[in-house]
């Protein structure tokens, strides 16, 4: 199942958690719900509404299934989907068989966060987890910044907002004292000469993508939570140890972060700060410790290149050639390309 996501991915171009979610889409409209697929065929509802349906019929039980897609159907067709997603929500409580404290407790080993890139410069956190701490929590961040609302405050109650949030995130600690003294650290990719201020090229965010060169230059000026990378196009590194070790160099390391940025697999944007740092020919197949021969693999994409039929080939300048177990072939081109001085 794993090599055969992984290759649907690839080939629609696409990350592989949206072909695991358009596999689950098409196998329940397919069986599970035939009413929404006929009405979605006949154009009396749209893909976005097709979605709500299924979205929340899948922790509907089999035996409560029918019923529900038949309720929620009568009025998918004069709504918008927002709002037809809010009827399906009350529906389901009501239709589904099992108790909601049942349901609450399996949802709630769900919680997390997400980040999100956005344009411009910014991105999205999203918290997901029980309701009274999601709404607590945003309670919390509009008192505080109301209580920063007055004549000579020029934010919005929204920047206000914004602002209080960041702050508590990035400084604040638990009860418990966790978070004292924890700052997060991201990398920042800085060309020499946007550092220099003699070009305006952005800069590079870990995990993010392109930043603005004044906030750049900004960060790389000191701020205590950031590392600083200058790029250079000869930057000096050791960039193999062949078979003298098989731990890579710190030097080597940090060669290989500015090159890859993300998970090497195509179409998966795990940052590299979170990921191994893979011998693409094994070790113990004599592979060697160099530039040529290692990339950064989340723990998935690193057991389905170890376990599976996938396998991978350096074809230069960090650029690298997967197959797939039927034969065909996916390109991955590094992040950033760094040529080593001859």
């Amino acid at each position: 199942e794993r090599e055969f996501v992984s290759e649907l991915a690839c080939t629609i171009r696409v990350p592989r958690r949206t072909a695991e979610n358009l596999i689950a889409e098409s196998r329940a409209l397919a069986g599970e719900l035939p009413a929404t697929r006929a009405a979605l065929e006949a154009g009396e509802i749209s893909y976005q509404h097709a979605k709500v349906v299924i979205n929340q019929a899948w922790s509907v039980p089999d035996e409560a299934k029918a019923a529900f897609e038949v309720e929620v159907l009568r009025s998918a067709g004069t709504v918008t989907a927002s709002k037809l997603k809010y009827r399906a929500r009350l529906l389901r409580e009501r239709l589904h068989p099992e108790t909601i404290r049942a349901r609450h407790q399996k949802s709630v080993r769900d919680r997390a966060v997400f980040f999100e890139p956005e344009p411009d410069g910014m991105a999205s956190l999203t918290l997901y987890d029980s309701a009274e701490k999601v709404a607590g929590a945003y309670e919390r961040v509009m008192l505080a910044a109301l209580s920063l609302q007055g004549p000579e405050e020029v934010r919005t109650l929204m920047q206000l907002k914004a602002d209080v949030f960041a702050d508590i995130i990035l400084d604040g600690v638990t009860p418990s004292g966790l978070g004292k003294g924890i700052r997060g650290a991201v990398n920042v990719t800085v060309p020499v000469l946007t550092l220099m201020g003699l070009g305006e090229e952005p800069g590079f965010l870990e995990g993010y993508g392109p930043i603005d060169p004044d906030t750049a230059r900004q960060i790389a000026a000191g701020a205590p939570s950031f590392t600083r990378i200058l790029v250079h196009p000869e930057m000096g590194a050791v960039l193999s140890v062949g078979r003298d070790r098989y731990a890579v160099p710190e030097d080597l390391k940090r060669f290989l972060r500015v090159r890859d940025k993300t998970c090497r697999f195509p179409g998966c944007n795990r940052s590299a700060a979170h990921c191994d740092l893979d011998h693409s020919l094994d070790w113990q197949f004599e592979g060697l410790t160099a530039h040529d021969n290692l990339a950064h693999l989340c723990p998935a994409c690193h057991a389905l290149k170890s376990e599976t039929g996938w396998r991978v080939l350096h074809l230069g300048d960090g650029t690298l050639e997967w197959t797939s177990p039927t034969g065909r072939t996916f390109v991955s081109e590094p992040a950033t390309v760094i040529r080593s001085a001859s």
